[in-house]
């Protein structure tokens, strides 16, 4: 059984930094495309950042430049580092992990293309 955890959230200041962590079980990230999206209250859930498994790295424009994605094979983990934080980035940041090996679809796939874990709140103040 696949399971995505995140962990990593927190309050911070306009212009802080955090790091989200996702830690797989049931499945080696290093054979999946990993990715964090995001979604804020009312608005829909959008991708941020995706690594597939051969490293290639991905960003949303709204990110690119601030946040970088990066992975532990060792420990089966993800990471998203965010620095420079806007309150615009706050959101609950949810980990996925794509269903099928050595694939990458991109930011926008159906949902179900993807397992998820339960969200990480990140919450920026001005």
């Amino acid at each position: 059984q696949v399971q995505v955890v995140e962990s990593g959230g927190g309050l911070v200041q306009a212009g802080g930094s955090l790091r989200l962590s996702c830690t797989a079980s049931g499945l080696t990230v290093d054979d999946y495309t990993m990715g964090w999206f995001r979604q804020a209250p009312g608005k829909e859930r959008e991708g941020v950042s995706l690594i597939s498994w051969i490293g290639n790295t991905y960003y949303a424009e709204s990110v690119k430049g601030r946040f970088t994605i990066s992975r532990d094979n060792a420990k089966n983990t993800v990471y998203l580092q965010m620095n420079s934080l806007k309150p615009e980035d706050t959101a609950m940041y949810y980990c996925a992990a794509d269903r099928v090996r050595f694939r990458f679809s991109g930011f926008k796939p159906p949902d179900d293309n993807w397992y998820w874990g339960q969200g990480t709140q990140v919450t920026v103040s001005s």
